[in-house]
C-alpha cells in the first residue's frame, strides 16, 4: 500500500490526528529543519514530547530534514562543515523518534552547469550520503529536487547509490512543475529511484504550495505518468492546514489521483 502524508500543525494536532485517522494518513514533520531549532536540544525534547503525548508508534513518519544554505558539496570546507552537522542532526531527530526517513533538497546552485560542479555535487554526495546511510539503517534518506532545472543531475546520484537500500528520491511534483523539463521526462528518468513524493498546486510559475485543484497543475497527467512507469511510492500533500488538507484530500478521491488506495 502506498503511503499517504500529512505535515500535522502542531497548533491544531488533535484536528490533525483526527483528519489522519479518517484518511489513513501517517505524518511528515517540518517541526525540525530550522537552524534555531536544530541549535536548541531543549526545544526539539519539547517538541518531540508533544508528539509522544498523543501517539506512541512514529514508524510510518517521516520529517524534513535540514535544507537552508545546506551545500555538503560545498568547495569551502566551514560551509561544508556546517552542512553536515545540519544533516547529522537531523538523522539524530529521526533515530531519536523512531522515524521511517527523512527528506533532504539537492542544494544545487540553479541552472549552473558548469562540469567541474556537478561533478562535484555528485561525488560529494554520493559519498558522504553512502556514509549517512551505512549509519542510520532504520531510517530512509530522501534526496529532494528543489530548484533543480532538470532531472540528469539527480538521477546520476541517484544511479551511484543503487547499492544503498535505504537512500532513494523524492520528486516533489510541483517544483518540477515549476522547470522546462516536462512532468514526463521528469518520471521517467527517475522512475526507478523514486521512494517518496512531493505534490501541492501552484500557477506552474510560483512555488504557492496551493491545494490541490487550485492551481494549474495537470494531476491526471501526473498519475498516468505514475502509473505507466510502476512508481511504488509514498506521497506527501505538502499544503499547510487541515482544511487545505482536507479540500486536497478530496479532490484526489474525486479524481482518482496516485496512489488512489485509501
Amino acid at each position: 500500500m502506498k503511503q499517504l502524508y500529512l505535515v500535522p500543525d502542531i497548533q491544531d494536532l488533535e484536528h490533525s490526528l483526527r483528519l489522519a485517522a479518517e484518511y489513513g494518513c501517517a505524518f511528515e514533520y517540518n517541526d525540525f529543519y530550522a537552524p534555531a531549532v536544530l541549535d536548541d536540544p531543549k526545544k526539539q525534547e519539547e517538541i518531540i514530547a508533544y508528539y509522544r503525548k498523543y501517539r506512541s508508534d512514529f514508524s510510518r513518519d517521516t520529517m524534513h530534514g535540514a535544507f537552508l544554505d545546506v551545500t555538503i558539496h560545498s568547495s569551502d570546507p566551514r560551509i561544508r562543515e556546517v552542512s553536515i552537522l545540519r544533516v547529522r542532526q537531523s538523522m539524530e531527530i529521526a533515530r531519536q523518534m523512531g522515524l521511517k526517513g527523512v527528506v533532504f533538497h539537492t542544494g544545487r546552485l540553479a541552472g549552473f552547469r558548469v562540469d567541474y560542479y556537478l561533478t562535484q555535487w555528485r561525488e560529494q554526495n554520493a559519498a558522504f550520503f553512502r556514509e549517512l546511510a551505512g549509519e542510520y539503517p532504520e531510517q530512509q534518506i530522501y534526496m529532494e529536487n528543489m530548484f533543480d532545472e532538470a532531472p540528469d543531475v539527480l538521477a546520476g546520484l541517484a544511479e551511484d547509490m543503487t547499492d544503498v537500500p535505504n537512500f532513494g528520491i523524492c520528486l516533489d511534483y510541483a517544483h518540477a512543475a515549476l522547470t522546462a523539463t516536462t512532468g514526463k521526462e521528469w518520471v521517467e528518468t527517475l522512475a526507478g529511484s523514486i521512494r517518496h513524493i512531493h505534490i501541492n498546486d501552484n500557477d506552474l510559475k510560483n512555488d504557492l504550495h496551493q491545494p490541490l485543484g487550485d492551481g494549474q497543475i495537470d494531476w491526471q497527467n501526473f498519475s498516468q505518468l505514475l502509473r505507466r512507469h510502476q512508481v511504488d511510492a509514498g506521497v506527501l500533500i505538502e499544503v499547510s492546514g487541515c482544511e487545505a488538507q482536507r479540500k486536497s484530500l478530496v479532490y484526489m478521491k474525486q479524481h482518482e489521483i496516485y496512489p488512489e488506495n485509501y
